[in-house]
């Protein structure tokens, strides 16, 4: 199996070819910013760190955009960070369209309505450990116990209008 780990640029790209490696020891995961082996690759995994501005016009400067849209449609993807925001239709980080393969927008998270249960004000940028309670059954959650506990750093949020 080819794991092609999308470089652009911009994020973590080693890190997380090294997380990849160590779960899918025998997969060959490449870093790489050539359109043709992302669009060869069995997997891609799309990671990230920035602004989406930033993100979206490294990825066409390196003519990504067609073989990380094929990619997205039609096998395994995982977006990481900003690689999961710009599947949406656009975002409220520097009002940027996305590539639009999910429905909604990124949105930061409004300052007057970040308070926990108990009224405390809540910080953004939200970072840190929360437990995350299930909403809805889903296949993505199996083997995965409700409350568990997840390590969150961001100051955006995907609303999809459901």
């Amino acid at each position: 199996m080819h794991v092609a780990v999308v470089d652009y640029g911009m994020g973590n790209l080693h890190s997380v070819s090294k997380a990849v490696e160590h779960v899918a020891p025998h997969a060959r995961v490449e870093v790489t910013s050539d359109p043709a082996r992302v669009a060869g690759a069995d997997r891609v995994v799309f990671p990230g760190q920035g602004a989406m501005p930033d993100c979206m016009r490294e990825m066409d400067a390196r003519g990504l955009r067609p073989a990380v849209l094929e990619a997205a449609r039609s096998r395994p993807f995982l977006g990481i960070c900003i690689g999961l925001q710009m599947l949406f239709e656009r975002s409220d980080e520097g009002g940027v369209a996305g590539l639009a393969l999910l429905p909604g927008a990124v949105r930061r998270f409004p300052a007057e309505a970040m308070v926990d249960a108990e009224g405390n004000k809540l910080k953004v940028p939200h970072i840190g450990w929360n437990r995350v309670k299930q909403a809805a059954s889903h296949a993505l959650w199996s083997g995965i116990e409700d409350g568990t506990r997840f390590y969150f750093v961001h100051s955006y949020f995907a609303q999809t209008g459901e």
